[in-house]
């Protein structure tokens, strides 16, 4: 009795060796989160239907065609199980297609009574002659946590965890077969206490090094804050929280807070999300240099693999599993995975038990799904074994928000308005009124011979840099998200060496640059925007206080600037909490201010009952993973067999596309051929392919002379074959209104 056709060398993957590897591998992932026996009956039964022999028959005949059987076998073991656990048989139903809803689950269990899907008394009787264990398990009660019985967003969160370790370990076991291995192939655990005293040994090099280079003013500050956060690393598991401003090192405190913990707990991973790839790239350097790079795993491509099923074996490899000590991701990539219900996204959220996740640059989090982000951050602390470290400059005051309002968040940073005041290396200024021209910024910046100009759109940053050029080319860069990340860090590296020798440098940026991107310059002019972001900007200028005096900061509000849409509620409170007034100006850096700011910021944007939030949550109690993911079907007047994205689980609005550069230089030229020749090895070559792939947004694509210039790859991956400019990347200027980030 088989589950999977011939590999390459015409071995069949017989039912019970896939059955008892696959429940053994979501066995141990489910160990994690305290639900191990549960992780073994999904394993043990979520190919139970292809026991029939209608199945097996038809697993004969399209074998090696590339076809799919075209008989139902997941109804099967979802509905033998269903009695003992309940709505988690969701995850056998979904193994293939993704989490349905509890509704669909109900819509398939009486089709299941029914007969719908032939005799099942005798594809039992074969399932347990092939794999006799599972009587035992049919006979068992307790498999699933009482607490999640009890809560509905417990077990709504409890489903994707069990779901994620059956998914991964069914496709672990599913490609070694057709790799032709004998066992699957998963990486040992770590040892955190070993690499946690690696990381300190290098560390020390690192700084001994930067000493013998010339000192940082602040680096006294720097070591206080670092060893704070390694002594409230031996605290409990539970949610911690650095407020502390930007310059301070929190790259290396978070990490080091982050290793110490799981050394001291036993825990399995350190997970870093942060919001900008810019700063993904940058920080996976840094722990690269300190742990070496089989200990480093940077994932944030967004390609996705094919649906269908015989693609998605050819392409395992693709969707990354997180099987690594330190994973460094964008915030993007994991709460997409976290409130997503595909099985190739979601593979890896079971790795998020039993580890350390560190939020970076956690005010970005979008308000209008930021209810149901800290209602699941707070419940896997509270029973998923994870804890959760939120490191900002410009901490949002989550305790105004009723998920958080009576939860203990410990603070690693003593006397955070001490430590602002002592750090305070800016000045701002603000230009408001009379409100001054885009053009008239960008000539009064360039009268300084080093400075930075952040932007709040791609076209304010074209037009910046286009401006700029036109009488001084050799001293101009800008930055966006329209170029690739090899261009970037290529911008970065240039700036960085022209400042440290004093040479002339004018930078125009869009706010990528201000999230932990670790550039120093003595003037930067920021674009009115939220308070959060106006600090983050101030965060570049004066960054090692190496200057005699302050930085200086000039906060600008034009006339023909440009904005994102999600820019204008906090940039209206942002108007209200700081700027000059007719006693005083307050600047973003107070946090008293800033307090205020946020909890008025919450309150005008409706954060605890805006319609997404709440609909995410209404929909999760229903455990319709549908209705998170892509929105609840429309009422009236619209259509009723349409889905709403506007109260769908998403970090941005517009969906993206991944666009590899092939023109930027040889090696992604050779890259993207051997992927052409050989997408087996997708997995490797995206990883290698990663630093030249533009997220273009979905919308581009309507029209058709974008549409032309991108050749599908395969799954949602291009090939962008228009022009691509040295200067700023992919412009689309003449086909889209506004351009963000």
């Amino acid at each position: 009795m088989w589950a999977h056709s011939g590999d390459g060398n015409g071995r069949w993957h017989r039912l019970s060796a896939h059955a008892r590897s696959t429940a053994a591998l979501s066995s141990r992932f489910a160990r994690e989160f305290g639900a191990e026996d549960l992780g073994y009956a999904l394993g043990l039964f979520h190919d139970a239907g292809k026991a029939a022999r209608c199945w097996q028959e038809g697993l004969a005949g399209v074998a090696d065609t590339g076809k799919s059987v075209g008989v139902p076998h997941k109804e099967a073991g979802a509905g033998w199980l269903a009695g003992l656990i309940g709505p988690v048989s969701l995850a056998i139903l979904g193994h293939h297609g993704g989490l349905a809803s509890a509704g669909e689950l109900t819509d398939k269990l009486e089709a299941f009574s029914a007969g719908a899907f032939g005799d099942l008394e005798q594809v039992q009787a074969e399932f347990l002659r092939e794999v006799p264990e599972a009587q035992e398990v049919l006979q068992r009660g307790g498999l699933v946590p009482q607490l999640w019985r009890e809560d509905p967003l417990l077990c709504e969160l409890g489903i994707r965890l069990a779901f994620s370790a059956l998914v991964d370990a069914d496709h672990l076991d599913t490609a070694a077969h057709f790799a032709g291995w004998d066992a699957p192939r998963v990486r040992a655990d770590t040892d955190m206490v070993e690499l946690a005293a690696l990381f300190e040994q290098q560390r020390q090099r690192m700084l001994t090094s930067r000493r013998e280079s010339g000192a940082s003013p602040i680096d006294a500050i720097r070591e206080r804050v670092y060893q704070r956060a390694i002594e409230h690393a031996l605290g409990p598991t539970g949610v911690y929280r650095m407020p502390a401003p930007t310059g301070v090192g929190k790259t290396l405190a978070a990490a080091g807070f982050g290793l110490r913990h799981a050394a001291h707990h036993g825990k399995r991973r350190v997970i870093v999300a942060v919001p900008f790839i810019t700063v993904t790239e940058q920080n996976a350097g840094v722990y690269r240099g300190l742990l070496g790079n089989d200990n480093v795993l940077e994932h944030h491509s967004a390609v996705t693999a094919s649906d269908d099923r015989k693609q998605q074996i050819r392409q395992h490899t693709l969707a990354e599993n997180w099987d690594s000590p330190v994973v460094v991701t964008t915030t993007v990539q994991l709460f997409h995975s976290l409130f997503g219900r595909k099985p190739m996204e979601m593979r890896k959220v079971h790795r998020l038990a039993n580890s350390v996740i560190v939020l970076d640059e956690v005010q970005a989090l979008p308000l209008r799904v930021l209810i149901p982000i800290l209602n699941v951050l707070r419940m896997l602390s509270e029973h998923f074994n994870t804890t959760v470290l939120l490191t900002s400059a410009t901490q949002p005051s989550f305790e105004h928000l009723g998920q958080w309002a009576d939860l203990t968040v410990t603070d690693i940073v003593d006397d955070p308005a001490s430590l602002y005041r002592s750090l305070r290396r800016v000045e701002y200024e603000w230009w408001l009124d009379p409100r001054p021209g885009l053009l008239e910024v960008a000539d009064h910046a360039a009268q300084h011979e080093q400075v930075l100009v952040v932007v709040n759109t791609i076209a304010d940053a074209r037009t910046i840099y286009q401006h700029w050029a036109e009488s001084d080319p050799e001293s101009v860069w800008h930055l966006s998200t329209r170029m690739c990340p090899a261009h970037r860090r290529t911008v970065l590296t240039t700036v960085r060496d022209r400042l440290t020798r004093g040479e002339r440098v004018r930078l125009v940026s869009t706010q990528l640059i201000e999230a932990g991107v670790d550039i120093d310059l003595p003037i930067v002019y920021r674009a009115m925007a939220p308070a959060e972001a106006l600090q983050q900007a101030a965060g570049r200028a004066n960054r090692e206080g190496h200057l005699e005096g302050n930085g200086k900061v000039v906060v600008f509000d034009a006339h023909d600037m440009s904005s994102p849409s999600g820019y204008r509620a906090g940039t209206d409170v942002t108007r209200q909490h700081f700027g000059p007034s007719d006693q005083d100006t307050t600047d973003p850096d107070n946090l008293a201010a800033l307090a205020d700011y946020y909890r008025d910021l919450y309150r005008t944007s409706n954060t605890e009952n805006g319609a997404r939030n709440r609909a995410i949550q209404e929909n999760r109690v229903k455990l319709d993973y549908i209705a998170v993911t892509n929105g609840p079907m429309h009422t009236a007047p619209h259509s009723s067999s349409t889905r709403d994205p506007k109260r769908a689980f998403r970090m941005l609005d517009d969906d993206t596309i991944p666009a590899i550069i092939p023109d930027y230089d040889h090696k992604a030229t050779t890259l993207l051929d051997r992927l052409k020749r050989a997408p087996e090895e997708a997995g490797q070559l995206i990883r290698a392919l990663q630093p030249y792939i533009v997220a273009l947004p979905q919308r581009l694509l309507e029209d058709d002379a974008v549409s032309a210039m991108c050749q599908p790859i395969f799954g949602d991956l291009h090939a962008w074959k228009g022009d691509y400019n040295t200067a700023y990347g992919i412009d689309t200027s003449n086909l889209i209104n506004e351009e963000v980030w």
